[in-house]
Formats: C-alpha cells, sequence, structure tokens
C-alpha cells in the first residue's frame, strides 16, 4: 500500500484539513454531497454557499484551484447533458445569452451542472488531502462490511499492477508491427484483453493461496489504528454540510 502515498489525486501538505481523522472527512464529504444533491435546482443561494466554503476548505487545505478544476473534467458529460436540458425542454422561453430557451429548463440544467460540479469538488478535496491506505482505514473505522473493504484494497493494490501489464502487451504489440486504431482491427486487442483477464484471474488465484499459506481466515488486520476524535473536529468538519443545510432550510421556508 506504500504506493497509495504517491497517488496522482493526492496533494502532500501538512493542512489542518490533512490531519483531520479519515473517517471523519469521509462523513463530511458524504453529508455535503448528500445536502447538495437534495438542494432544490432553484436554490442558487445555497449552491453558492456551498462553493464559497468549499473554495474555502481547499484554501485551508492549500490545494491548488487548478489541481481541482483539472480533475473537474470527469464531470463534462454531465455538463453536456445539463447544456442541452434548456434546449428540449418545454415551458414559458426566456432569451439566455442571445437564445431563446426553456425557463424551467435552463433551471434544471443549472441544478444538474452545479450539483455535478460540487458533488465531484468534495470527492476530490477528500480524496487530496487522504492517502489511499488512510482512507480504507477510514470505512473500515465507520463499519463498512469487512469484505468491501478488503475488496478495495485489493482493487487499489492491484488496479495499476493489470493496467501496467496492459500497456506492456500494447507495446509488444506494436513493437510487432500491430497498432490497432480502428474498430475493425479490434480483434487482436479483444484477444489481448482476454488474456489479459486470465492473467489476472490466475494472479489473483496465487495471492489468495499466498494469503492462506499466511494465515488468512477471512479477517486483514486493522489498517491503522487511529486516535479517538474529540467532539470540537466532528464538528468543524460537519460545518460545512451544516451550513449548507441552514441554508436550505432558509430558502425553503420563504
Amino acid at each position: 500500500m506504500g504506493a497509495g502515498h504517491a497517488h496522482a489525486l493526492y496533494v502532500h501538505e501538512h493542512s489542518p484539513l490533512h490531519r483531520l481523522p479519515p473517517h471523519v472527512k469521509i462523513v463530511a464529504t458524504f453529508a455535503t454531497v448528500v445536502t447538495v444533491a437534495v438542494t432544490p435546482p432553484e436554490a442558487w443561494p445555497v449552491f453558492g454557499v456551498a462553493a464559497a466554503a468549499l473554495l474555502a476548505t481547499a484554501r485551508v487545505a492549500r490545494v491548488p484551484v487548478r489541481f481541482v478544476a483539472a480533475r473537474l473534467a470527469v464531470v463534462v458529460p454531465f455538463l453536456l447533458m445539463a447544456a442541452t436540458v434548456p434546449f428540449v425542454a418545454s415551458g414559458p422561453r426566456v432569451e439566455f445569452l442571445g437564445v431563446r430557451v426553456s425557463e424551467p429548463g435552463l433551471v434544471a440544467g443549472g441544478g444538474i451542472a452545479a450539483r455535478a460540479l460540487l458533488g465531484a469538488t468534495s470527492s476530490i478535496l477528500l480524496v487530496a488531502t487522504t492517502e489511499v491506505p488512510r482512507l480504507l482505514a477510514g470505512l473500515e473505522r465507520l463499519r463498512l462490511p469487512a469484505v468491501l473493504v478488503q475488496i478495495a484494497t485489493f482493487m487499489v493494490r492491484y488496479l495499476e499492477v493489470v493496467a501496467g501489464e496492459l500497456g506492456r502487451m500494447r507495446r509488444a504489440m506494436v513493437a510487432r508491427g500491430h497498432d490497432p486504431r480502428w474498430l475493425w482491427q479490434a480483434r487482436p486487442l479483444a484477444a489481448a484483453t482476454g488474456a489479459l483477464f486470465v492473467r489476472s484471474y490466475e494472479r489473483g488465484e496465487r495471492v489468495h493461496t499466498a494469503m492462506l499459506a499466511r494465515g488468512y481466515t477471512g479477517a486483514m488486520p486493522p489498517l491503522r489504528e487511529e486516535p479517538p476524535v474529540p467532539a470540537a473536529v466532528w464538528a468543524g468538519a460537519l460545518l460545512l454540510p451544516a451550513v449548507v443545510a441552514l441554508a436550505l432550510l432558509t430558502w425553503t421556508l420563504r
């Protein structure tokens, strides 16, 4: 698990957010995502409060805004879908940037975009301030089923191994004069993918046999012991979702 410390999504810093126990950050992130998800699409003040709070969190954690923006590319499909909603939705028409669009569709599309961006930003900040081993330990501390934690642990450990092996197989194909780029050339790539699956399956069997030989009985040893968390730390970590929930309540009671 040593490679987890150098993960591409992790920002090595010594901020207060980095030192926060992982299970506290997981709970705060989950609460933030749920709060943003249930916010009505027309409640823009709530989205504004959440965006400002996340920006302040990134500043405290010393995570560069450019780092977060580059990784927000994962939500581009959702943004593209949200951009089409004002044009296909029905209802009264308004002019927006010189184009007449559906007013309900504009509100709904904006809500989709805001939720996608804020939810993804929360997750990026969680991973950027928490090493992979500590993240898994936090899930374990939150009593996530042990089987799921073990699956996630091995997935993190061997995902890069499998990806590296796929890269070596592709380089070997190119070295032998075959570089498939078109759909009708997919047969060799499909054969290589099948061979990779067989190799991965066999590797899993060997790893399981090695674990049994070392005394594995179905439960892994604790990943890391975390000290007790003071109530003040929980209160600080849950400040963002509390502020957003308060803003949401104020908006809905108007």
